[in-house]
């Protein structure tokens, strides 16, 4: 028998035994399912420890679902609740993590800047505002490494042999690894964590030998990419972070 594990707007995850089923809404895109399969098989052929996929399965009630492996394991973001004096430790590890999925590559995978490019004009700014952010995606160093586009402690399960699983991988794509951090720090930005948001970025930088000023170059982009979910409670935010002429 299935137990939810988890639910999202659009989705809820079952686990029945060793398999975890990722069950989406009725009227969610067909080809946005099998894209996230997609991905998540290309990923896992790199070494990266993710659920291995076995199928895609439509159930009784006419719905889609991802049958996969059920991972055994709590996620960062819930260890961050139940020991918040290691809220540290956890953000170390969240990175580290990060940065070996960095030094990956997938081929494959769609391309990182095709997406910010499609995103920039799903946004919904004016058209200048566009522009700015086109040619601000254009002078940025082309890159091919492993990117997830949605990193955050809710996505990384640590199971109870320590090891890190990392989880939904529907906006992966390959690119410049500074835009995914960008990704990162503009998540934990909107959830209104601003202290975690600038320990998170100093500590990443620090570790990657990377200028927190060339990350930030990137926010205006991940900003209007964000903005093309059309989440009316981001927008004001959101536009703000695109805001070009506020990096340069």
């Amino acid at each position: 028998m299935m137990k939810e594990i988890a639910t999202r707007p659009n989705k809820t995850v079952y686990r029945d035994g060793d398999y975890c089923y990722k069950v989406f809404a009725a009227d969610y895109k067909k080809s946005d399912i099998f894209n996230e399969v997609l991905n998540q098989t290309r990923v896992e052929e790199t070494g990266l420890f993710v659920p291995k996929v076995h199928e895609v399965k439509r159930l009784d009630d006419g719905r889609l679902a991802i049958v996969m492996d059920y991972v055994e394991g709590k996620s960062l973001a819930k260890l961050i609740e139940e020991h918040p004096e290691k809220h540290d430790k956890y953000i170390e590890r969240l990175i580290d993590i990060q940065l070996s999925m960095h030094a990956l590559t997938a081929p494959e995978l769609n391309k990182q800047r095709a997406k910010f490019m499609r995103k920039i004009d799903m946004s919904g700014l004016d058209a200048s505002s566009r522009y700015e952010l086109h040619m601000r995606l254009d002078g940025m160093p082309k890159h091919k490494k492993l990117c997830h586009g949605d990193f955050n402690p809710s996505n990384v399960i640590i199971t109870n042999d320590d090891r890190a699983c990392v989880i939904d991988w529907s906006h992966a794509t390959i690119g410049n690894a500074s835009a995914d951090t960008a990704r990162t720090y503009l998540l934990f930005m909107l959830d209104g964590d601003e202290k975690t948001a600038a320990f998170y970025m100093n500590t990443f930088c620090k570790k990657s030998d990377t200028a927190v000023q060339y990350v930030q170059q990137w926010l205006p982009i991940v900003a209007a990419s964000q903005m093309a979910k059309g989440k009316e409670h981001e927008r004001e935010m959101l536009a703000k972070w695109a805001d070009v002429c506020q990096y340069d």
